[in-house]
């Protein structure tokens, strides 16, 4: 019904509802039965008439609200931003909106009338008809659109199926999106998705790259740190256990004993006997060959749970947890002489080595630090070597006593350097044929500061041990030099031809020994001809050839050279004949015997006679009676020395001496 037609029917219906209206009234004022069924009628139709006017109302309120609707979807349909178009059900457009027009590049008029597929592009005209042709509903396509006299684009095309109120398919409603943009959007999407999946594979691959590289670094840092670890705890050269990782179990084992009193353990303090000799005769290669060899054997005589370590140099330790008794400790000692007594084989020689251990039990003392148990195992194998090498010792506390007193004396010595504690003592050397003094013995005394007046035998093998016999050796050589030369400035030269002082083997071992003595004598003015060296057997037996050559040198500064207490030692005076001697010195033992045993009668004229059939003079020591004294000259023993003629005297008395001039 068109709106027309609604309002005329509204006026007609106001008029005939005004008409039942007066009837109604006039039909009111004559009452009778037909009138009031006539009545009756009227009212209900009266009733019905109100209702239609109502309806009418409600149509009219629709009708502007339906109105209000068409209007809004025209300004949307044609407003929109995308293009809209209907079309009849063969595709030819009916309806488009200004976004279409626009899009397809003609005016909305031109399109009216026009179908659809004027304005699809050549290439996908076949596509747009077979799809025409099947799709039923809402569908979504992509095609290109050719717009009048432009050039074709790509669009995204909606279509839906319009219908008529009884649900007949009247046509086509097709909204329009340019997406040009959007397809170059994607492109450079796609682009930029393929630049970025390249760079990622490059990047994955370098990140592979980097990350093998990390890997391979991290294997080879793991490796490091594992052989770093292990060359922390690990002697380099054996493989053993070096000094801090045996310091560490020690620390465990005595914290254990702690909790534990009775568990017992036990250190053993390994040192190899003549090694220094094997290793310089030998060459150090082959001494760490040596070495080698010895931490193998180490290792089997011990349990898996013991802890077998090198310290440095030729000095191992052993460290046996939770032992039984000292027996279980004595059976691994023994074990591990007889190990080492077995040959060893270097360079196809067959070399035979000792070692000297010493023992220290958790039970000894109250240990509560490492270093105290392996002091002690130190100090018992020093023991052991003390008393011979090749033995075993277990440490007490009298070794401890001992170690404590000699670490005082140690100390003391060194203090007595700085405070010149020490003292030149002078013992006469007499002139057997003339009867009077010829020279001195210079002797060393220790002015000890509690103790009194000290022997060289109290405090000398100390000294070599700790090194300090270098500086206190050097001294005396020096101060006896001085004396010696004041005293032939201020007497009669011809009286005092000699001057002897000792060397130690350590002190003949010195490199720069000429040098030294060469700057004394300079110093001290006095001439190399009046000082007589003197050297014990053991230097020429432990240096041979070295020793050889520092003699001759010796000898041609003119500086003399004495064999002390000769008879004692190992060599022989055919050995002798080869270095340039110059006097020998016959030891006291033999000389304080004389009466007593014939047989040392015999033996001092044999070294005498054979002494000077070398050419060599002989000194006789611990000269006390007039008997020896008579025998000596009998012999003509060129000298002699001891207390029948004088004690040591300190530089004064020595001096009074001098100026006594006494005669034997």
């Amino acid at each position: 019904m068109s709106n027309m037609n609604v309002d005329v029917f509204s006026l007609q219906i106001e008029k005939l509802h005004s008409q039942i209206q007066k009837l109604l009234q006039c039909n009111t004022t004559k009452p009778n039965s037909e009138q009031e069924i006539i009545t009756e009628a009227f009212e209900e139709l009266n009733t019905a008439i109100e209702e239609l006017l109502t309806a009418s109302e409600e149509l009219k309120v629709t009708r502007a609200e339906v109105e209000k609707e068409r209007q809004r979807y025209q300004d949307l349909f044609e407003f929109a931003p995308d293009g809209y178009l209907v079309t009849n059900i063969v595709g030819t457009i009916q309806e488009a909106n200004h976004a279409a027009a626009t899009l397809l590049g003609v005016n909305q008029k031109y399109l009216v009338g026009k179908p659809l597929i004027l304005f699809i592009a050549q290439q996908d005209r076949q596509f747009f008809c077979s799809q025409m042709n099947n799709f039923q509903e809402l569908l979504n396509w992509e095609l290109n659109l050719q717009p009048r006299g432009g050039k074709p684009f790509p669009a995204m095309i909606k279509a839906s199926a319009a219908y008529k109120l009884q649900g007949k398919q009247v046509g086509w409603r097709w909204l329009l999106c340019n997406i040009s943009e959007r397809k170059k959007t994607e492109e450079m999407l796609h682009q930029a998705y393929d630049e970025l999946e390249i760079r990622v594979a490059e990047r994955t691959a370098e990140l592979v790259k980097a990350n093998q590289k990390l890997l391979t670094e991290i294997t080879e840092r793991k490796r490091a740190e594992s052989q770093l670890l292990h060359l922390a705890f690990h002697d380099i050269l054996t493989g053993l256990a070096n000094r801090a990782a045996f310091m560490n179990r020690l620390s465990h084992a005595i914290n254990y004993s702690k909790r534990h009193s009775n568990y017992l353990f036990a250190v053993l303090f390994i040192d190899l006997d003549r090694f220094k000799v094997i290793n310089d005769s030998l060459g150090h290669l082959n001494g760490d060959q040596l070495l080698l060899a010895t931490a193998s054997r180490l290792q089997v005589c011990v349990r898996s749970i013991d802890t077998a370590a090198r310290l440095g140099g030729d000095e191992f330790t052993i460290l046996l947890e939770g032992i039984q008794d000292v027996s279980d400790v004595i059976i691994v000692a023994e074990r591990i002489q007889q190990e080492l007594a077995l040959p060893f084989e270097l360079e196809g020689q067959e070399v035979f080595i000792t070692a000297s251990i010493g023992i220290a039990l958790s039970s000894t003392l109250d240990y509560k630090h490492p270093e105290e148990v392996l002091r002690d195992a130190d100090t018992a194998m020093y023991q052991a070597k003390m008393q011979g090498r090749a033995r075993y010792k277990l440490f007490n506390s009298d070794m401890y006593a001992n170690a404590l007193a000699k670490l005082q004396l140690e100390t003391d010595l060194r203090r007595a350097i700085e405070r010149l504690e020490f003292r030149v003592y002078y013992q006469p050397i007499v002139s057997l044929t003339k009867g009077s003094i010829l020279g001195f013995e210079a002797l060393l005394r220790w002015q000890h500061p509690e103790r009194g007046l000290l022997n060289p035998a109290d405090f000398i093998s100390l000294a070599e041990e700790t090194g300090l016999i270098f500086s206190i050796g050097k001294w005396v050589l020096h101060e006896a030099c001085r004396q010696m030369q004041a005293w032939r400035m201020c007497h009669d030269s011809n009286l005092l031809e000699k001057i002897s002082v000792n060397l130690s083997l350590k002190q003949f071992s010195q490199p720069d020994l000429i040098e030294q003595i060469g700057q004394i004598l300079h110093s001290t003015g006095l001439d190399a001809d009046t000082l007589t060296l003197e050297i014990t057997e053991s230097v020429i037996v432990a240096n041979g050839d070295k020793v050889s050559a520092t003699f001759l040198q010796l000898r041609e500064m003119g500086i003399k050279l004495s064999i002390d207490d000769f008879g004692t030692g190992y060599s022989s005076l055919s050995r002798l004949y080869n270095f340039p001697i110059s006097v020998l010195k016959i030891d006291r033992s033999f000389i304080s015997l004389m009466s007593a045993n014939k047989k040392n009668l015999e033996i001092i004229e044999i070294i005498v006679t054979l002494a000077h059939k070398l050419g060599v003079d002989v000194l006789a020591e611990g000269v006390e009676t007039k008997e020896q004294l008579a025998f000596l000259r009998k012999l003509k023993c060129e000298y002699g020395q001891g207390h029948f003629f004088s004690v040591p005297l300190n530089s004064s008395s020595a001096e009074a001496l001098i100026m006594a001039n006494p005669h034997w």
